[in-house]
């Protein structure tokens, strides 16, 4: 059975360009976004690391911790950040896993349990391993996307993406479709009018299940 949402992600330890770590110890107090890639040295991903690096003051402002990872070596990851850093003008402060053996990937359901890679591998033999995980303070698994090999992934989604979830962490309220901070919440239905309106202030009700409030953040 695949990690679902809101379940304790694994706390594995590995190899990573900066040294050895431990998952729950890296995420400790913070957010943490887990993003994957299927090889070392390709275009499309070469971009998107590109894109995490630039936003780097952005994941620090919300206190989240970014890490990578991939099926090449250590070794592989040093020698790629140049052309990453070189490409996107911004330095890739963030880890990288080496997932050599595959046991992060298969963790995290991202390829089956019985995948194996070829001597000299493509990244075909890993296309799966592409997706985005975003991961609570709590250790659970909040949000995951996968992508294609041809799509490069939207940071800019997934950077709106944290910010719904933090500002609906723990609170009885939810993100309405394209939410972008400082807009109206949902109020969730566990509240009544009164108590919603005592906790939020003054409701716009669309429809009896569907009730705005002013972003309380």
């Amino acid at each position: 059975m695949g990690l679902r949402i809101n379940d304790t992600v694994p706390n594995f330890t590995a190899e990573t360009d900066q040294g050895e770590i431990k998952f729950h110890d890296f995420i400790g107090d913070n957010w943490a976004i887990l993003f994957s890639h299927p090889k070392d040295f390709t275009p499309v991903c070469t971009t998107e690391f590109g894109a995490v690096a630039q936003l780097a003051d952005e994941w620090e402002k919300r206190n989240t911790k970014v890490i990578g990872i991939s099926v090449d070596s250590a070794e592989d990851h040093r020698k790629w950040k140049g052309d990453i850093e070189s490409f996107a003008g911004a330095k890739a402060g963030f880890p990288i896993i080496a997932d050599q053996g595959l046991e992060v990937a298969k963790m995290f359901d991202m390829l089956p349990a019985e995948a194996h890679l070829p001597d000299q591998p493509t990244p075909a033999d890993s296309a799966t391993v592409r997706s985005v995980f975003i991961v609570g303070p709590d250790k659970k698994l909040k949000l995951s996307m996968t992508y294609p090999m041809t799509i490069g992934r939207n940071f800019a989604e997934v950077l709106r993406a944290l910010d719904a979830l933090q500002a609906t962490y723990e609170k009885p309220i939810a993100a309405p479709a394209n939410w972008v901070p400082g807009q109206d919440v949902i109020v969730a239905l566990s509240l009544d009018d009164a108590a919603a309106e005592e906790k939020y202030g003054k409701l716009d009700k669309k429809l009896p299940y569907l009730r705005f409030a002013k972003d309380p953040s």
